[in-house]
């Protein structure tokens, strides 16, 4: 787990448990990206900035719908804003370790043929 921490995972620290308490940041983290309208707004600003009706054209949601997710992720400093005029343009704050983080679950997605689909507590419970 020191991996989700920033730190390597040697053979040793796997047998030590995790001290619960310091994952609090990851999976804080992690419920971040847990929305599939959050995940999308990452997405649209991967491509570059957008404001917020740009968005909400682009995603089909509503302007409170979208404002509120770009709170959450301004929050968790995964966004950036600024003034432009009396407009507020959104960019990723850390493009390259969104795209990272992102581009890694992509490819655990791909490794486990989107088997979290049938978790019955976070997926859908059918396969794709």
């Amino acid at each position: 787990m020191k991996a989700v921490l920033g730190g390597g995972v040697t053979a040793r620290d796997r047998a030590v448990p995790a001290d619960l308490e310091n994952l609090v940041p990851a999976a804080s983290m992690f419920r971040s990206l847990g929305d599939p309208s959050r995940l999308a707004i990452l997405g649209h600003l991967a491509l570059g900035e957008h404001k917020v009706w740009e968005l909400t054209d682009h995603l089909g949601l509503a302007q409170s719908t979208v404002s509120a997710h770009l709170r959450c992720l301004l929050d968790c400093r995964l966004v950036a804003v600024r003034a432009v005029g009396r407009s507020s343009v959104y960019s990723l704050a850390v493009e390259s370790e969104v795209l990272a983080v992102l581009g890694a679950a992509e490819t655990l997605l791909a490794v486990t043929g989107d088997a979290v689909l049938l978790c019955p507590r976070y997926g859908s419970g059918t396969a794709p």
